[in-house]
């Protein structure tokens, strides 16, 4: 369908979606977080697409996050249940999610880097919460997803600071995967995305959900115990992808996934 405030462009089994304001820095309101779900709804229920790169218009800005102005213009506010973006509270996406952050990640932007599982970044981007300068708070998702990713204290210095972060201090807190100069980064973002679709969408989906569900579990050895209840595992172990694999590797040959 057609978007006014994102592009989605499709290159096999890989899916971009491109947040599309670049003359507010790829700020949103409510109407774009709207597109955004549906694009998100649009991934996630088609089985020929396997992988999603997420990044923003124009070589300034991933994201300032929520569009300030709009808001104190009086404009029309809210977001869908699937959270900022259509993605900070979307739990049940087992598909894998990509991150290029080409520019400014601020606030909601910084949340839908680490609502990814990726995160590439160019040389000139930059991280932050900084809602605290301006009476708010990260409350979709940054102030949970930062602390489990980076640890409690590391976490809590750019919180508490709203402090601006490089993208080579990212790597360093361990947020971000990879630094690459602003030239390379789609091309960055796709090679991981190219390894991705390598590998058996079943098993990458079956791997995400028993990740992020068994953090969940109250202990290790309960995830283990569980995981085997995961709807993405339980679909992998009756898959044709889970029969091809061994296949394959008995036949001396490269595998044809099907993702089903």
């Amino acid at each position: 369908m057609a978007y006014e405030f994102i592009r989605v462009e499709r290159d096999g089994p890989i899916t971009t979606i491109i947040l599309n304001r670049p003359e507010v820095m790829n700020a949103l309101h409510s109407p774009a977080h709207f597109e955004l779900d549906e694009a998100f709804n649009a991934f996630r229920d088609d089985p020929e697409q396997w992988v999603a790169i997420v990044t923003g218009a124009g070589d300034r800005a991933f994201s300032a996050g929520n569009d300030l102005k709009h808001q104190a213009g009086g404009g029309k506010m809210g977001s869908p249940a699937s959270g900022f973006a259509g993605l900070t509270s979307r739990f049940d996406l087992n598909k894998p999610l990509i991150a290029a952050v080409n520019g400014v990640a601020m606030g909601g932007g910084f949340e839908i880097a680490l609502a990814c599982d990726i995160i590439v970044a160019s040389e000139a981007a930059t991280f932050a919460l900084p809602e605290p300068r301006v009476g708010l708070a990260a409350l979709a998702g940054g102030l949970h997803r930062l602390p489990r990713e980076i640890g409690t204290k590391r976490a809590m210095g750019m919180i508490l600071t709203g402090r601006r972060v490089s993208a080579a201090e990212g790597k360093e807190l361990g947020f971000v995967n990879e630094v690459v100069p602003a030239a390379d980064l789609m091309a960055a973002a796709k090679r991981w995305a190219q390894q991705i679709c390598e590998l058996s969408p079943m098993s990458i989906r079956a791997s995400k959900e028993a990740v992020y569900t068994g953090l969940a579990e109250p202990s290790l050895q309960a995830a283990i115990t569980a995981q085997n209840k995961y709807p993405a595992i339980r679909a992998l172990f009756t898959s044709e992808d889970f029969v091809e694999g061994p296949k394959a590797f008995a036949e001396k040959r490269a595998p044809q996934w099907k993702g089903r």
